[in-house]
């Protein structure tokens, strides 16, 4: 079935084929993806728009000593298929396995380790500086799409490494035709031909020949410009001061070899534009590839089965609340960075069009764009995933909170996410948040407690987050009503002796069970800032052991907030501090994950039985 590509084991195998046969491997390795991706689920859409364009990247680039350096990773499953890891895709994403993104520990190929948008340029041009101060040949590849171009840092990049002489090539995957669509054989011809030495040689020539005559060289420059700027939108590429090449076709794997061969013998800055098609190959993929972007287990010849809704996530809790409120509040705006499906905004970006406001992958706009927006009287709900909100920590502060202005920011994926690993875990914004002024911070315990905390949020008139998992909670009834919470009290949910588990948000469920055991106190502690002080001082009064539990890191989150209550009131009382570890954890199914971290309800019983027995 795969008679090509059960030959390939690494890129020099791949280098060893015929320029006919690779047509043929690009379609086995269609074949294999949906095949594989079926049984393990993954990104599927992308990976079957990159096939031809990884196949002619390592044909004509000399990897790993060549560097590619891949945007955000949802691109790269042909690439790790083709060095060494086919047989690994049966495990992808799970425990034990291989990552659904470039890791560098996983092998030397994968060059610079990623999960999150926008980086690739940065990485390459840092290589690219490398290669130079060394006095090597080896050229730096940075290969960015997916929409990874609307993020800022991607620009930052462009900007600094236009200045600087460095043999870098910047592959623009456009699988969304948004900037161009391609013009057919002229187009890539001339691709091929602006890529070629003699090209790059008479325009050095003519350019140093017509310097002398300021006048006549402007002309030449500016017709140049304007001949190219018919054929190419690249004047904007060519402003950062890069040598602009394409749109060419990214699933003609005759023009790829040929103009990437070019490229790699130019020097200075390069950019490849390159037009691909998102689930190529797969009829489904192409109708629908925002379906097949990330996708769980499927049957590959039926597609995608929606699954039967149980009980919702926190995230459709979110998105119906967001329409339910903005119906209330004409002031109420919805902004996301290119995450209108995954943060629940779907609904609303189509009840209120003229209040949804998608930035982008611009997190660090997100936040001060709503800052903007809320000094004009807004109440901006700012729906973003914990581990993107790392990156706009700055805006956080300088532009939100140093303002006390009411922004709400609903953190999803609070806390581990399963299958996407370290790169997308919510590990730290508990610590992160509670230690910036005039924050509130909630932790909800269920799907009703996130609506009721929302709508608190949106009471306020300072800046505050609702911070919640990724998938279901425990499946209580929600109530339509909405009602505020008083700021900064928990509430006591068992009664118990001894031992007082003083839960946060998502483990609430496994410390009442525990609770139960034990015949522990549980109290629903609710909110990590403001921290409930009287409730934590009498229940250090009535019991001999505090016990704090949370789905974040321990260093700095919300037991850390209990310690220093204690430590403030003159308190002393055995705290045991029970949370994630200090290291990153990679992915595999989240109910296991928590138990291997001790956050599952045997695991809390153990700990605390242990820490009794001391």
């Amino acid at each position: 079935m795969y008679s090509l590509l059960n030959t390939i084991h690494s890129p020099d195998d791949l280098r060893k084929l015929d320029r006919e046969q690779l047509p043929k491997l690009a379609s086995e390795l269609r074949e294999f993806l949906v095949e594989s991706v079926s049984k393990t689920g993954g990104h599927l859409s992308s990976n079957l728009g990159t096939v031809e364009l990884t196949l002619a990247l390592h044909t004509i680039y000399n990897t790993p000593e060549d560097k590619l350096v891949w945007d955000v990773g949802h691109q790269t499953y042909v690439h790790k298929i083709i060095t060494g890891r086919r047989e690994a895709m049966s495990k992808l994403r799970m425990a034990g396995g291989i990552a659904g993104f470039p890791k560098r520990d996983e092998s030397p190929y994968d060059t610079f380790g990623t999960g999150h948008s926008s980086t690739s340029i940065s990485a390459a041009l840092g290589m690219a500086v490398t290669a130079k101060l060394d006095g090597s040949a080896r050229r730096a590849v940075a290969i960015i799409g997916d929409g990874a171009m609307t993020g800022g840092m991607a620009f930052e990049a462009l900007n600094n490494a236009g200045a600087m002489d460095a043999n870098l090539l910047v592959i623009l995957n456009d699988n969304d035709m948004s900037i161009s669509k391609p013009v057919g054989a002229l187009n890539n011809y001339l691709a091929k031909l602006m890529s070629g030495r003699f090209y790059s040689a008479v325009r050095s020539t003519g350019e140093k020949a017509l310097r002398g005559i300021p006048t006549v060289h402007e002309f030449a420059k500016r017709a140049e410009e304007h001949v190219k700027g018919m054929v190419i939108p690249g004047t904007m590429f060519e402003e950062f001061g890069f040598n602009y090449i394409g749109p060419i076709d990214g699933h003609d794997i005759n023009v790829l070899l040929d103009t990437l061969n070019n490229v790699r013998k130019l020097e200075g800055p390069q950019f490849l534009h390159v037009v691909t098609q998102k689930g190529k190959g797969y009829d489904k993929a192409e109708e629908d590839c925002l379906l097949y972007h990330g996708v769980s287990k499927f049957d590959r010849t039926n597609g995608i089965t929606p699954k039967p809704v149980t009980k919702p996530t926190y995230t459709q809790v979110f998105g119906q609340w967001l329409c339910d409120m903005a119906a209330q509040d004409k002031r109420l705006v919805g902004i996301t960075p290119a995450m209108c499906e995954g943060s629940g905004l779907a609904e609303f970006a189509q009840q209120y069009p003229e209040r949804y406001f998608d930035v982008g992958i611009a997190e660090q706009h997100a936040l001060t764009f709503a800052a903007g927006l809320a000094c004009d009287g807004y109440k901006p709900v700012v729906a973003i995933y914990s581990t993107f909100l790392q990156r706009a920590y700055d805006q956080l502060i300088h532009d939100i909170a140093i303002q006390n202005l009411p922004v709400v920011l609903a953190i999803d994926r609070g806390g581990l996410v399963g299958a996407d690993g370290a790169t997308h875990a919510g590990s730290f914004d508990l610590s992160f948040l509670r230690c910036i002024p005039n924050m509130t911070v909630m932790t909800p315990a269920d799907e009703n407690e996130c609506r009721q905390m929302l709508y608190t949020a949106m009471q306020l008139n300072t800046p505050s987050a609702v911070r919640y998992p990724r998938g279901a909670g425990p499946g209580v009834t929600i109530e339509k009503a909405m009602q505020a919470l008083p700021i900064g009290k928990g509430e006591v949910r068992r009664a118990g002796k001894r031992v007082a588990i003083l839960a946060f948000g998502s483990m609430l469920t496994p410390a009442l069970a525990a609770g139960e055991q034990l015949d522990a106190t549980v109290a629903n502690m609710r909110f990590v800032k403001p921290v409930d002080v009287e409730l934590i001082l009498r229940l250090a009064a009535e019991h001999e052991l505090l016990v704090t539990v949370e789905e974040n890191t321990v260093q700095g989150g919300a037991g850390s907030a209990v310690a220093e209550c204690l430590q403030q009131n003159g308190i002393a009382i055995p705290l045991l501090q029970l949370g994630l570890p200090d290291k990153f954890i990679e992915q595999g199914e989240p109910a296991q994950m928590l138990a291997d971290c001790g956050l599952d309800a045997k695991g809390l019983i153990v700990s605390i039985q242990n820490y009794l027995t001391k």
